[in-house]
């Protein structure tokens, strides 16, 4: 009787010495984790809203200009921010992820209050829906300071002012306190002037890379 025998094994073809080398030297292909640092770019886009935003809260320059702000914090305080916030996400890096992306929310859900919907809550209230919203993210700021612990020093710092700048601003809205604004808008340009400085460390760490300007880490990586 016959049997059925299994086919043969195909035999794998030896590489040479010269096909091994060539594979050694050929270049790693880039995969979808190889973003770039997008931190500098959403710490700049939060510097430079909150620098013009806190100028008219400070009472430094007239509110006359605050569309021009407005036009700010949507491009770039919001927009850019929170694309920003998804690339940290996206390249495992949490706690910036969720700070840029939430503060891209809060510029761009400010620009729809004031555009679109301040204008359905009744006058005497508009002050109240404000500081309601300021004080909610204010929460929200309290929660990022006390994981940024594990940071560094300048973003505690940064963090630390903008709790109570948010409050301050919070309280200025509720309670129809210009002094209480006008303090927010100073502590405000003292956060600005943080993120300014942490947007320029990290940028010449990516230039010259070295450290260039010291952020004191809290914690080893």
């Amino acid at each position: 009787m016959a049997t059925v025998s299994a086919p043969p094994s195909p035999t794998i073809p030896a590489r040479s010495v010269e096909q091994e080398a060539t594979l050694e030297s050929a270049p790693v292909r880039a995969t979808t984790l190889d973003w770039g640092n997008s931190a500098p770019l959403a710490l700049l886009a939060f510097a430079v809203t909150t620098f013009m935003l806190s100028m008219v809260n400070a009472n430094a320059i007239s509110a006359a200009v605050t569309p021009v702000v407005f036009g700010v914090a949507l491009m770039f305080g919001g927009l850019t921010q929170l694309i920003a916030g998804i690339i940290q996400l996206r390249t495992g890096k949490t706690f910036a992820g969720v700070l840029f992306a939430g503060f891209g929310a809060f510029w761009l859900s400010l620009f729809a209050n004031v555009q679109w919907f301040l204008k359905d809550v009744p006058v005497t209230q508009v002050g109240h829906a404000q500081g309601l919203f300021l004080y909610a993210f204010g929460i929200f700021i309290v929660i990022m300071l006390v994981v940024s612990l594990r940071t560094n020093a300048v973003v505690v710092l940064a963090l630390a002012i903008l709790v109570p700048t948010i409050f301050f601003l919070g309280a200025g809205d509720y309670g129809a306190n210009t002094t209480l604004t006008h303090w927010g808008g100073y502590l405000g340009l003292a956060a600005a002037a943080c993120a300014f400085y942490l947007a320029l460390a990290e940028l010449c760490e990516a230039s010259y890379d070295r450290v260039v300007l010291p952020v004191w880490p809290l914690a080893k990586h």
